[in-house]
């Protein structure tokens, strides 16, 4: 098939054909007392991290956790969890996107939760910068808005992972909330 893209996901799409861009859900005005949903893919360093980064919020704007696991890291979420996720939660903090493929899926499920009407926030690593690019695009999410930390997370220390989540938190923060960031946020 000439002019086709391959989605990782398992729908073929043609280069050429006009397909409308995804829609971005609202930003909140503040995450002050906000329902935060974490969903950890079962990377090593992801659940850590993401606590770690969900501890910080509730501390700092008083929100309230719950957390998701993905069954498998490398595979966006089913249509049902995005629906419960959506309605469960004001935000959510998917990732960390630490290899390729989970990386293309928490960007696969950063944009089908933001048509859902949930502002999200997934973390990449840097190394995985055009993977993410390249999935979003194939969700018809060009340029889609990502927070990003060096690559890698999953061989980090505990205090290492402690300290990346502390310094990517203004970044995913800058995602949820009006005024946010305009471009990649980089940590």
């Amino acid at each position: 098939m000439p002019n086709a893209i391959l989605d990782p996901t398992g729908t073929v799409t043609s280069s050429s054909a006009a397909r409308p861009a995804a829609p971005r859900a609202p930003r909140l005005a503040s995450l002050r007392g906000k329902r935060v949903g974490l969903l950890i893919n079962t990377k090593q360093n992801a659940r850590p991290f993401l606590e770690e980064v969900g501890r910080l919020l509730a501390e700092k704007y008083g929100v309230t956790l719950s957390e998701r696991v993905k069954v498998n890291f490398a595979v966006p979420e089913p249509e049902n969890v995005i629906k419960e996720l959506a309605a469960e939660n004001d935000v959510v903090i998917t990732g960390v996107g630490d290899c390729g493929s989970c990386s293309a899926a928490a960007a696969a499920d950063g944009v089908v939760l933001e048509a859902a009407g949930v502002p999200v926030a997934a973390i990449i690593t840097d190394s995985f910068i055009p993977t993410a690019d390249a999935m979003a695009a194939l969700r018809g999410a060009p340029g889609y808005q990502y927070a990003t930390t060096a690559h890698p997370v999953a061989v980090l220390t505990p205090d290492k992972v402690r300290e990346r989540a502390a310094q990517v938190l203004d970044d995913v923060v800058a995602l949820l909330v009006d005024g946010g960031n305009t471009g990649k946020a980089e940590a």
